[in-house]
């Protein structure tokens, strides 16, 4: 099975910086897109950015300028940079992966558990 695991979430100050990380394991035989969507209290899931296997970058538009995803194709890991944090940054950030396994070869979408990033003074 695959396993898609964040970490990285916490309390920063407004204007202050967090990384996000979420590394994938299991039966991992490729992966496309990787990506970053959060939630906050009360409403719907929305996406924060995604970035193929070849490095094409796409952001909201609420986080371009501050925001910078990444990742390491050796380690089927994708970050999350958010710098000049705001309050409306709070939510649980979800990520989320296309993967092909070895069993079955067959392309499917995961997402991890989530991460708690709450922005406050």
């Amino acid at each position: 099975q695959v396993q898609l695991v964040e970490s990285g979430g916490g309390l920063v100050q407004p204007g202050g910086s967090l990384r996000l990380s979420c590394a994938a394991s299991g039966s991992i035989f490729s992966i496309r897109a990787m990506g970053w969507h959060r939630q906050a209290p009360g409403k719907q899931r929305e996406l924060v950015a995604t970035i193929t296997s070849g490095g094409y970058t796409n952001y909201a538009d609420s986080v371009k300028g501050r925001f910078t995803i990444s990742r390491d194709n050796g380690k089927n890991t994708v970050y999350l940079q958010m710098n000049s944090l705001k309050p409306e940054d709070t939510a649980v950030y979800y990520c989320n992966a296309d993967i092909q396994t070895t069993t079955g070869w067959v392309w499917s979408g995961y997402w991890g558990q989530g991460t708690q990033v709450t922005v406050s003074s």
